[in-house]
């Protein structure tokens, strides 16, 4: 597991909360550690997101503070703070937040937060936290 350009190989302890408060503005989420090819991010969200899918990987979501309702096409998730959904691959999807929630993401290095849809939402891979 990795931590972070500067700390790659250390072993410490850390708090996604923590570093979730640490980001400015909403939708722009930022790796925290790596296992492997995957990368553990967070993200401070509010409102609505876009439809998108990823086509080649699950993706999970674990909320950390703050209630998350997951769109789907058919229905929607419903996840509170310390509950996890998996919206698996190819599942066409929209993450919505009444108010501001904290969210932990795991998925794997370079996938991109809209998918396949694109647009102003989308934001920059591997930026550290």
């Amino acid at each position: 597991m990795t931590s972070g350009p500067s700390t790659r190989g250390q072993r410490i302890a850390i708090d996604p909360l923590d570093k979730a408060r640490r980001i400015d503005g909403f939708w722009q989420q930022r790796v925290i550690v790596e296992m492997d090819d995957y990368q553990f991010k967070v993200a401070c969200i509010e409102g609505d997101f876009v439809w998108h899918r990823q086509a080649d990987t699950d993706e999970t979501f674990i909320v950390l503070e703050g209630e998350l309702r997951i769109n789907f096409r058919y229905g929607a998730m419903h996840l509170h703070a310390g509950e996890l959904g998996v919206v698996p691959k190819g599942v066409e999807h929209k993450p919505y937040a009444a108010g501001e929630v904290k969210i932990l993401l795991i998925e794997p290095r370079g996938v991109v937060n809209t998918g396949d849809a694109g647009g102003d939402r989308t934001a920059p891979n591997d930026l550290w936290i």
